[in-house]
């Protein structure tokens, strides 16, 4: 199966073309994903058999924050494009990666799951976001209903691991922090906005790697389908597991929850499980262990 994969040059894309360097892997370098134009010639030109839809405008919660006009509208013209030219070519398969940020801000319960993917507003630090990958999975759901095709997404947690976009405005947490650790003079503190409570699951690049071309293959209904290992940790915990890793440093916190972010938003993963007859998620001691040291070895900056 021919296969095109979006946001080739993004850290999940360029983590998935080690496993599936089969696959076409397209960048904005090549096709204006936001021009329904380009996104059409992109189509013809390729002919792709199937489509796995990883292209966004992506960022840490500051860069989210104060940039909603941009990320709304970006987000909001590159998925409407995708979903709708590959569908006048006549693609009968498209997998797009939404992010839990889309669900909502607060439930009454959690883990929350698949089925309170629309029982409120995402968190305002994502509101943007949050709504324009929520959108992706209303069109790809009209698109399987009105025309019959096979159009599915799934719901990663907060992706981390090598190649991420360290130190960069584009950063999460574990990349900004792992690059603020390897930058920083031997013995130094780091201050770190927030009270450090906030409950995050982290899931290593890698592992979902491996599970996107089984969700290519067997997810093939109209579910949000969520993505994500049990471990639900705080900034906290995660920072000490760092302080673990690189002995020299150490943190601490402003305590004014400025910028403090979603409290949390775990997702039950009992469907995906179900799925892919289970699966071993690799711990965050370990993947920070395996981030760290890759981004000392690859990175000119010390």
């Amino acid at each position: 199966m021919r296969v095109l994969v979006t946001g080739g040059s993004g850290f999940l894309g360029k983590r998935l073309n080690l496993y599936k360097p089969d696959w076409i892997y397209i960048s904005s370098k090549d096709y204006d994903l936001t021009s329904s134009i380009k996104t059409k010639q992109m189509f013809r030109n390729i002919k792709p058999d199937a489509v796995v839809h990883l292209a966004a405008r992506v960022g840490g919660i500051k860069d989210n924050a104060e940039n909603q006009a941009l990320f709304y509208y970006q987000n909001v013209m590159m998925n409407t494009n995708i979903i709708h030219e590959a569908y006048l070519a006549g693609i009968p398969r498209v997998l797009s990666s939404l992010s839990t940020c889309a669900f909502p801000d607060k439930l009454e319960h959690y883990p929350f799951s698949e089925k309170d993917f629309h029982k409120g507003s995402p968190t305002e630090t994502n509101f943007s976001y949050g709504y324009s990958k929520r959108m992706l999975h209303v069109q790809s759901v009209a698109y399987r209903k009105q025309y019959g095709m096979n159009y599915s997404t799934f719901c990663p947690s907060n992706l981390y691991g090598p190649q991420d976009h360290f130190g960069s405005s584009s950063s999460h947490f574990v990349a900004a922090l792992v690059h603020k650790f390897a930058n920083l003079c031997d013995n130094k503190v780091i201050e770190l906005w927030g009270t450090g409570t906030p409950l995050r699951q982290q899931l290593y690049v890698d592992d979902l790697c491996e599970i996107i071309p089984i969700l290519l293959e067997r997810h093939n209904s109209d579910i949000p389908l969520i993505v994500a290992p049990n471990e639900n940790l705080s900034v906290h915990k995660m920072s000490q597991i760092i302080t673990e890793v690189d002995k020299k440093r150490s943190v601490s916190f402003t305590f004014n929850g400025k910028l403090d972010g979603q409290y949390r938003k775990d997702g039950d993963n009992s469907m995906f499980l179900d799925l892919v007859g289970g699966y071993n998620f690799t711990s965050f001691r370990e993947g920070i262990d395996k981030t760290y040291k890759w981004y000392i070895e690859n990175t000119e900056e010390q």
